[in-house]
């Protein structure tokens, strides 16, 4: 973690105070602060209110929480009060999404099978937007909500967000994304343009604890419907209070009644490196990951399945006169790992086995990816020689 934020973790624990509403500290008003700071890093609109969760997976949880709730409440249901039972069907669209939305879909009881997986452009994870506008004209009136990716986890890809948000104005669905790392890219003046379209998203999910460098456990889930989020997550208590519709009641926001003061290690980081710094960790990675992807492309056993877009790398690679399937990978990159001087892991993607690894830590350099890759190609010879 960064030096700043870490000074900020150490007394988020000195204090040991929990961040639930405004009242008998400031602690409300450092996380709205953070919030603000994160927006304005981020170039998204001041209309989105958000709050501290633990993870992607929870900040994803919630955007969708909401948006149920916002799609039930346009057809005369509010569904936080008389549940799911009487309700239509609500389907989501996407094309690559994270395994935390089918996991909350699960937990949020409307089902991974309410996920339909639309087409992607050829030979990316992005989606295919005709796959998305056809989907959305066969069936106009049904509840719908759509996921889409800024930064998808094998490549690194990034959907069309501004022709998704021309589809959005048409059809009115409820659009996440799923901005875990990927929302950062908006940081770096070559790689800004990925995230052209962010503001349409009616819920986001942003991961502290990935680019920006701070202690795990450190995620914001934005939206800009704040009445529906208070419905979903209201909590009833005379002592606690009246969940009013205030940016910074983060009891009634999510589903945590009880959490660790997360944003200071946030708000540390943030003052102490700024705009400026952030721009420059991202640029910096993104210039590693893309000489990682230059060096794998100079050795005959290994294959980019995917151009390096930002901080993701991923290759496969070659056996006699096939590339090496799912177990063998497996096997390298635990040889890998015990070598001790890198980390990557095996993936699928459409089906093969490739390997796939991700740049985003503030020290990590060219020099650091060059070691790794010597330290990739030794474990890859000497399995050759084993063998």
């Amino acid at each position: 973690v960064t030096p700043a934020s870490l000074a900020g973790d150490w007394l988020t624990s000195a204090f040991d105070h929990k961040a639930l509403t405004g009242m008998g500290n400031g602690i409300s008003a450092i996380e709205l602060e953070t919030i603000n700071m994160l927006k304005s890093l981020l170039g998204l609109d001041d209309s989105y209110t958000g709050s501290f969760v633990t993870g992607g997976t929870m900040a994803n949880f919630v955007g969708l929480a909401i948006g149920r709730q916002a799609l039930g409440r346009a057809r005369g249901l509010d569904l936080a009060e008389q549940g799911l039972w009487a309700a239509p069907k609500i389907r989501v669209l996407s094309a690559s999404p994270h395994a935390s939305v089918l996991k909350s879909l699960a937990m949020l009881g409307m089902g991974r099978a309410s996920m339909h997986i639309l087409g992607t452009m050829p030979g990316r994870e992005a989606l295919d937007i005709s796959s998305l506008e056809k989907a959305l004209e066969n069936n106009p009136d049904e509840p719908t909500m759509v996921v889409a990716n800024a930064g998808t986890v094998n490549t690194g890809d990034f959907d069309d967000l501004e022709a998704i948000g021309q589809l959005h104005k048409k059809f009115g669905f409820w659009l996440h994304v799923d901005g875990a790392f990927g929302a950062f890219a908006s940081t770096s003046p070559d790689h800004a343009h990925l995230t052209r379209g962010l503001n349409a998203a009616d819920s986001l999910s942003v991961d502290c604890h990935k680019w920006m460098n701070v202690p795990y456990d450190s995620s914001i889930q934005l939206s800009r419907n704040l009445g529906d989020q208070i419905d979903v997550f209201k909590n009833f208590a005379a002592y606690l209070g009246e969940p009013e519709v205030r940016a910074d009641n983060f009891l009634h926001l999510t589903p945590e009644n009880s959490r660790r003061f997360r944003a200071l290690p946030a708000w540390f980081s943030l003052k102490a490196y700024g705009r400026r710094g952030y721009q420059d960790i991202v640029s910096r990675n993104c210039a590693a990951a893309r000489r990682m992807g230059e060096l794998i492309e100079t050795h005959n056993r290994l294959r980019l399945v995917a151009p390096v877009r930002l901080n993701v790398f991923a290759f496969q690679v070659m056996g006699s006169e096939n590339p090496l399937d799912f177990g063998a990978l497996k096997a390298l990159t635990a040889r890998l790992e015990e070598e001790g001087t890198t980390y990557m892991s095996p993936s699928i993607l459409n089906g093969d086995a490739i390997i796939r690894g991700a740049v985003c830590n503030w020290r990590t350099d060219v020099s650091d990816v060059e070691a790794a890759f010597e330290a990739l190609v030794g474990c890859l010879e000497n399995s050759s020689h084993a063998n």
